[in-house]
């Protein structure tokens, strides 16, 4: 197969990328390094069946080139990480809407599968949990920029879904749960990459809001798993599946499981939300996925629990602290 990966560079489509290689297909991957990182995929170049293009889903002319000489892509390029959208928020909503569009538009010209990567976000602050596909959703007010994401993420879906009804386009929609794993970076406010290194090195655990809330973290390889398996059933088209673990934690028992699984002396310290994402974030207390449908489809659910999630995350970045303690002597 010929596979297009938007957004290849990033967590989760380096992952993906690393996968489909070692599976012999030919992949192509573009990315602009916006939110994701040369070294995810640095181990990959150099592979006769990778290739890996540096440019923007915004580019038209561009992807129209790489849509055509694939078979399947796989639409990951999009603005990912609560700080980064709050911080960007004009540049994510026109990236995560319009480089959807372009990708729908020229895939529909030839008829090829797409998955389109969703988030459940776009459940918004429903508080009837677990959440399945088709269970209402609850946005904040407009004046909350917080929302922009999630509606957008939900655009992307309606879009998706009306050029599978009327256009005949085979897509299929992941909803991800908190995808984590090694080599994903804190930067853009993902709790677990901060918490595991402010840990190994002995830094206090800074909880944003009071740690009461709750998510469910999804091993990397797990939901790459999904993807791959959704694009080879044909009874995933024109669907949208939850995908996500069902063990919840509270962030401040999360944070206390990271300094007993790393044997750190760091301290819990709590700062409002407001500080660092300002006076118009909003939140949500829970987010539990039902994964009942893609289980009953492609017999998915997570292999990788929260504590060998941790224990793979904390390995990594232990040996990461290593080699530059190493190139500093």
């Amino acid at each position: 197969m010929n596979i297009l990966i938007t957004g290849g560079g990033g967590f989760i489509g380096s992952y993906l990328s690393e996968e489909l290689v070692n599976r012999k297909d030919n992949v192509c991957i573009i990315d602009d390094f916006s939110t994701g990182n040369l070294e995810n995929i640095k181990h990959l170049t150099g592979k006769s069946n990778f290739t890996f293009v540096n440019g923007s889903v915004m580019d038209k002319e561009l992807i129209g080139k790489l849509v055509s000489k694939s078979d399947v892509i796989y639409h990951l390029a999009a603005a990912v990480g609560v700080k980064y959208i709050m911080e960007n928020q004009l540049k994510s909503i026109h990236l995560n809407i319009y480089g959807t569009e372009i990708i729908l538009e020229l895939a529909s010209k030839r008829k090829q599968k797409v998955m389109i990567s969703s988030s459940s976000e776009v459940y918004g602050k429903n508080g009837q949990v677990p959440y399945n596909e088709d269970s209402d959703r609850l946005m904040g007010p407009t004046t909350k920029s917080r929302w922009s994401y999630a509606c957008a993420k939900a655009l992307d879906e309606f879009m998706a879904l009306a050029y599978f009804k009327e256009k005949e386009l085979p897509v299929i929609i992941p909803r991800f749960f908190n995808i984590c794993g090694p080599r994903q970076i804190g930067q853009y406010g993902m709790v677990i990459p901060r918490f595991v290194k402010n840990a190994l090195l002995g830094e206090p655990l800074v909880i944003y809001g009071d740690g009461e809330q709750s998510r469910c973290f999804t091993y990397v390889g797990d939901a790459v798993r999904a993807m791959i398996t959704l694009m080879e059933t044909e009874d995933a088209v024109g669907q949208v599946f939850n995908v996500g673990s069902t063990q919840e934690i509270k962030i401040i028992d999360l944070a206390k499981k990271v300094i007993e699984l790393t044997k750190s002396n760091s301290k819990i310290e709590f700062i409002p939300y407001k500080d660092i994402y300002g006076e118009d974030f909003d939140d949500m207390r829970r987010r539990i996925p039902d994964i009942t449908k893609i289980f009953n489809t492609i017999g998915w659910k997570p292999r990788v629990d929260l504590s060998e999630l941790l224990l793979k995350i904390i390995e990594h970045e232990s040996s990461v602290n290593m080699l530059l303690s190493e190139s500093k002597t």
